[in-house]
């Protein structure tokens, strides 16, 4: 689990076109790093559009949005296409970039435990830097709230 003021752990994982992402080439760009558990839920779809209509705004601040989860690559090119997504989303099929990020928890439901993505979002600076690190956010209102402490580095 990353700390503030640490390294950002790196990692490559591949986008909806199945194209690879590698965190540490993304340097000299804030990241804003999103962990969400499902792609096309409510709760996920939210989230994902909400930082899409935001997407001119982080792109000005020199700024990425990428979404992380679970999901294929088609999966996600789904998501992304049904709902217009403006955001990069990334597939972490064997979840170790969740484990990475200590996003991987169990959670109960319904009086049943499993294992399952803890909605988080981390900022990262333009140097890899974690400057912020959000566990189990709630997703309306959230990408604002990252907007503005995006504006902030």
């Amino acid at each position: 689990m990353p700390q503030i003021g640490s390294h950002a752990p790196d990692f490559t994982l591949p986008d909806a076109d199945m194209e690879t992402v590698k965190l540490s080439k993304l340097k000299g760009k804030a990241v804003v790093l999103y962990f969400y558990p499902k792609d096309d839920t409510p709760g996920c779809t939210i989230q994902a559009i909400e930082f899409s209509d935001l997407d001119e705004e982080f792109a000005r601040l020199n700024a990425i949005v990428i979404g992380i989860s679970r999901d294929d690559c088609m999966s996600h090119a789904n998501f992304r296409d049904k709902h217009g997504l403006a955001v990069t989303l990334l597939s972490d099929i064997d979840g170790k970039v969740c484990e990475k990020y200590g996003v991987w928890q169990e959670k109960e439901k319904d009086g049943v435990k499993r294992m399952g993505i803890l909605r988080s979002t981390f900022v990262i600076d333009r140097e890899g830097m974690v400057r912020h690190a959000l566990y189990g956010v709630s997703p309306k209102g959230h990408a604002q709230e990252i907007l503005n402490l995006v504006k902030e580095l």
